[in-house]
């Protein structure tokens, strides 16, 4: 029987890359010029240090962007409230992987109310989506892409 599993994953290569590039840009960009500014990426979590709030915002905003050049969609980001003293501004970006069991059981009533012939099973932190033919499978790729979901999906693991 024809399968294949819808997941939400981020490439990490990419955020490290994305992480490491708008590093470099504070490095360069004068309005950071002799401030205490860093990113650090530990695990899925993106920790901003500055010396103000309004810098921190301004990391977000060149982070998001180096994210999205990169390929990675920034609706898979949750961004913290600030943590703001006198010395200091930090903010946490969580990088959120897997669909969520809310999530999963949207996907699995998306497809029930389509009325295809294709049924879906939570498992995990992924929806393996079974048909009877190719064509279905694919027209449930198509419904399943354009449902309004907060999280970007991927298909793999096609079997035929």
């Amino acid at each position: 029987m024809p399968s294949f599993d819808v997941v939400s994953e981020l490439d990490m290569h990419e955020v490290t890359n994305a992480v490491d590039q708008a590093t470099r840009e504070l490095a360069m960009r004068f309005d950071f010029k002799n401030v205490k500014a860093s990113f650090e990426l530990d695990d899925s979590v993106v920790t901003m240090t500055a010396e103000a709030e309004f810098q921190v915002k301004q990391m977000y905003d060149i982070f998001a962007l180096k994210l999205t050049r990169r390929g990675v969609d920034i609706s898979c980001i949750e961004l913290k409230d600030p943590d703001v003293n006198l010395a200091r501004a930090k903010q946490e970006v969580v990088l959120k992987q897997g669909i969520d069991a809310d999530t999963a059981h949207k996907i699995q009533r998306a497809v029930k109310d389509s009325k295809l012939k294709v049924q879906a099973s939570i498992q995990g932190d992924k929806v393996r989506i079974t048909g009877k033919s190719r064509d279905e499978l694919q027209e449930a790729i198509v419904m399943l892409r354009a449902a309004k979901l907060e999280m970007p999906l991927q298909f793999n693991n096609f079997r035929d």
